[in-house]
């Protein structure tokens, strides 16, 4: 995933209106979210209507891309045919210092070395020349 790929053919996101923001801030390498005013924390997944209400203001914040491993799972056989060539690869949701959680990828570290609680950091994955992709590695 991090390596050069000449070719992606894994699944790739539709950006819609609501979205556009985050996926722009990741071409740029910054992670951006939407900010709940009501709630004082980011919001992922980017959406139309605040999980805190319709009278939430929501707003777009740069965020640090710092966090911690929450929870994971190891994939050890594909979880889609388009991952057969994978190998083993940790999903994980990752809680960012901003308050949102983020489910994602692992890379740069062994699966077996994953660690709920483990210091992580964004890197942004280029997979074409319009997407840029959201991950994670040891901090």
């Amino acid at each position: 995933m991090t390596q050069e790929q000449t070719v992606y053919n894994r699944p790739l996101p539709a950006p819609g209106p609501v979205t556009q923001p985050f996926w722009d801030g990741l071409h740029e390498g910054k992670l951006v979210l939407q900010w709940s005013a009501k709630g004082q924390r980011a919001i992922y997944y980017p959406r139309s209507v605040s999980p805190y209400g319709p009278n939430d203001a929501l707003t777009w914040r740069e965020c640090s891309g710092r966090g911690t491993v929450y929870s994971f799972t190891v994939a050890r056989r594909p979880t889609a045919p388009q991952w057969a060539d994978a190998g083993d690869y940790v999903i994980a949701i990752v809680e960012i210092e901003e308050g949102a959680r983020i489910t994602t990828n692992i890379v740069n570290c062994p699966p077996d070395a994953v660690r709920i609680g483990m210091p992580v950091r964004a890197v942004f994955s280029a997979v074409t020349t319009e997407t840029t992709l959201l991950f994670f590695e040891p901090a």
